[in-house]
């Protein structure tokens, strides 16, 4: 049973960082579609991930990625 609620919060991280760093780079950068690529991957390291969308929040600059 702790298993499985482990994986749906688990989940619930990866879906919401996704959503949280899509978010973000939709008012800082031009393409945020590849933001949201890069939260996805990095939400499989928590620690990391957060680390990603502190700087994502912190970031000031719109930058042209494509």
């Amino acid at each position: 049973m702790f298993s499985v609620v482990l994986g749906v919060l688990f989940a619930v991280f990866v879906v919401a960082v996704t959503w949280v760093s899509y978010k973000i780079a939709t008012t800082k950068f031009n393409n945020p579609v590849w933001c949201a690529i890069a939260g996805f991957i990095l939400a499989f390291l928590p620690p990391i991930a957060l680390i990603y969308l502190i700087i994502l929040l912190r970031k000031d600059v719109r930058i042209n990625i494509s």
